[in-house]
């Protein structure tokens, strides 16, 4: 299928050749009709994308910031490696689009294949032949609405979101600056809630079509907007300003000061300067509001993602039912979107359509307000792989190898290691939508990216899998490799609860394949050298392992109990196997203790200590915390044994203390053993060694994290029993 994708290194705009999207439950797969061009906001990100090195740094000064800590603590190689990945992403272009369903997913009622949907949001309706779209970001379009029209939905949801944020009463006067296609939407929205209308902006012709929009009055400029204002309000001022502007200056902010009545609104909808005038603001008490995007529901991932509505008692207007109620104003002619509609291009010509948005296509000519791409014929869904090089047979001595999920951790640190290793082969790729799959593709050099991860398994040139999707798939994807004959590499965790776990145990003694997890700490070259050390000492140890974590975002989804089992299963079992490393034993029992934490809060997270008694009377404490300062090193472990201490800080450098002398351990340099971990797997799958981590540590790993859940929440110590993955029920 064809689909528009921007390069963020290059700057380059593209029509792509992709497979389409899998089907996810929770939402549907969309044949777009329609898809609209900001020619505010995408001409933006485009400009972005294509500005130098220097232009992105001023644009995301953050992420400088990441960058250098990153090599602060990790070093020059791997933050390059990191910073690349990121770099060379390709990115989907489009955010409005409209479409007939093809398929529902699980999880969806409400929408059947044939309907007519306008669908919403960056990553989900792109400009695209085929979208996945969740059900929350989709709308049924009225039979008396068009196709074409039903693409401007998203836009008209964050126009219809600004006007709520303005609470505009019948009759009042309402000056809107800015006239692209948000305020041109805008000013439609409030004359249907009989407003008067201002109408303001720089360029003649976009004040001409705010007048065509029904704009009482319109001004081109910050002088005549003042007059204008004057004379629609009688002396009195707006009783409301809505800036729907894009600029990086405060002159918008600053004329809606002198646009608005004393006591009056001002509503930020666009991206502009934020340096109120407080003497402006303060001398009219006036009120600064800003309107998020489409609604209540935006950046919410439970929302979005998950499908969770809010109560329509507790919230009126949501994302959704204000995409419902635009599409009710355009079928009962109460907004217009025609004249809005300045280009239109098929989705093939979709390079010529974003130079005219940019402006570099004169021969386009006149305002860039509404671009609308068509899409003509139905595009092939059943291909769900695309060959990017020849697949040829696998010679003697190679491995072939496979990625199921290709997020930033598999681009910037797994990926960069396996293409740099001898006699291995990179086969396949699968991810859940094309533009990554084909990205990391090329990127890597795979031989075909996919979306269906039955390929993977199906690919006889594949004999490795390394799964590197979110947390609560790897249980089920290990389970379904083993069980066709390949070996697994299975980022952490294994498992995130205990059903899943026993599903996993029951593949490996029926197949008695080999299984590996992400558990890299363990090939540190630090802590080969800690190991060695400790050898020689005699009896149990005392480890202390202190982690600062720092804070995720709430809304994160390694916090969401189903998808990510929170932050004890989903890294603390890093610190846990590292452990059982150490000792050479087992963990028997786990207590456990949550900062703050209460049981109506939810799953115990980022603060925690976990106390692990192991079958050879070692003991241990992990203090895991969220709460500390990022300029200290996560990692500290200090390990206490027959008369000598060993320490490890941040698997940079170390220490070994015995008999009132000290020696240096480490190189100085981080190496957290992501390299080793690998070349052990490879060896192990060669015949050249055993398994470099045992079953059962990898299974008494994942019990462990949860017994730690579940100490918190009842108070007692737990013991770890691996016999109760005995029971685990096979498919059959």
């Amino acid at each position: 299928m064809k689909q528009v994708v921007q390069n963020f290194r290059t700057g380059q705009l593209m029509v792509d050749d992709l497979p389409p999207p899998a089907l996810r439950p929770g939402g549907v797969l969309v044949k777009t009709s329609y898809s609209l061009i900001s020619a505010g906001t995408e001409r933006t990100t485009v400009e972005t994308a294509q500005s130098s090195l220097l232009g992105k740094i001023r644009e995301r000064p953050d992420k400088v910031k990441q960058v250098i800590d990153t090599f602060k603590r990790e070093g020059l190689r791997a933050t390059y490696e990191k910073v690349k990945a990121r770099l060379n992403q390709v990115t989907p272009m489009g955010y409005s689009s409209s479409g007939v369903v093809l398929e529902a997913g699980e999880g969806v009622a409400e929408f059947r294949p044939g309907d007519r949907v306008a669908c919403a949001g960056a990553g989900y309706a792109s400009h695209s032949e085929i979208n996945f779209v969740p059900k929350n970001l989709c709308a049924l379009v009225p039979a008396g609405v068009s196709m074409d029209a039903a693409c401007y939905t998203t836009v008209g949801a964050i126009a219809l979101q600004g006007v709520r944020q303005a609470e505009p009463r019948l009759g009042e006067v309402v000056a809107v600056i800015g006239l692209g296609l948000v305020g041109q939407l805008t000013v439609q929205i409030l004359k249907a809630a009989g407003c008067r209308v201002l109408g303001v902006d720089i360029d003649q012709r976009a004040c001409a079509l705010a007048a065509i929009s029904g704009a009482d009055a319109v001004a081109l400029g910050a002088d005549e907007a003042k007059s204008a204002c004057e004379s629609l309000s009688e002396g009195r001022g707006a009783d409301s300003v809505l800036i729907t502007a894009g600029a990086k200056s405060d002159e918008p902010i600053e004329l809606a000061a002198d646009l608005a009545r004393d006591r009056g609104r001002v509503v930020v909808v666009g991206l502009v300067g934020m340096k109120a005038p407080r003497q402006d603001f303060y001398m009219k008490e006036l009120e600064l509001r800003l309107s998020r995007s489409y609604g209540p529901g935006r950046y919410d991932p439970q929302y979005e993602e998950k499908g969770v509505d809010y109560p329509i008692g507790y919230v009126r207007w949501t994302e959704k039912r204000n995409m419902e109620e635009f599409l009710r104003l355009v079928n009962e002619g109460k907004v217009n979107t025609q004249a809005l509609t300045t280009h239109r291009f098929n989705i093939d010509q979709a390079e010529e359509a974003y130079d005219a948005v940019l402006g570099k296509d004169k021969a386009a000519g006149g305002l860039r307000c509404g671009v609308v791409l068509e899409y003509a014929g139905l595009a092939e869904q059943k291909q769900s792989s695309i060959v990017i090089k020849k697949i040829r047979t696998i010679s003697a001595g190679e491995i072939g190898i496979g990625f199921i999920g290709a997020g930033n951790f598999a681009r910037g640190v797994l990926l960069p290691i396996v293409k740099s290793l001898p006699r291995i082969r990179l086969t396949g790729v699968a991810t859940a939508t094309g533009v990554s799959g084909k990205n990391t593709a090329e990127m890597f050099g795979f031989s075909y990216a996919t979306t269906d991860y039955e390929k993977i398994l199906e690919d006889e040139h594949t004999s490795v899998v390394f799964i590197a999707t979110r947390h609560a798939t790897h249980a089920l994807l290990a389970a379904e490799c083993l069980k066709r004959g390949k070996a697994v590499f299975v980022e952490k965790p294994l498992a995130v609860n205990e059903d899943d776990l026993r599903t996993v145990a029951a593949a490996i003694r029926e197949t008695g394949g080999l299984l590996t997890v992400g558990y890299n700490r363990r090939f540190a070259p630090i802590a080969a050298e800690v190991k060695q050390r400790l050898a020689a000492r005699k009896g149990p140890m005392t480890v202390v392992y202190r982690v600062n974590a720092g804070k995720l975002p709430a809304n994160h989804w390694t916090h969401d109990e189903v998808e990510g089992g929170g932050r004890v299963i989903g890294e603390v079992c890093h610190f846990i196997d590292f452990i059982q490393y150490l000792t050479d034993s087992l963990p028997s029992n786990v207590f456990a203790e949550a900062a703050g934490w209460e049981p109506v809060s939810g799953s115990p997270d980022d603060s925690i200590i976990v106390s692990l008694g192991m079958a050879d009377g070692s003991i241990a404490s992990i203090v895991y915390s969220a709460s500390g300062d990022s300029s200290v090193e996560k990692e500290r472990i200090e390990i206490f044994r027959g008369g000598s201490i060993a320490r490890i800080d941040d698997f940079k450098s170390g220490a070994h203390f015995w008999n009132g002398r000290e020696s240096k351990l480490g190189a100085r340099t981080q190496d957290k053993g992501h390299k080793n971990e690998i070349e052990a797997l490879l060896s192990s799958i060669r015949g050249q060694s055993d398994a470099a981590i045992s079953a059962d540590s990898l299974l008494a790993t994942s019990l462990a994290t949860f017994a730690a859940v579940a100490s918190v929440r009842s108070g007692r110590r737990l013991a770890i029993d691996l016999s109760t993955l005995n029971d685990a029920k096979t498919d059959e």
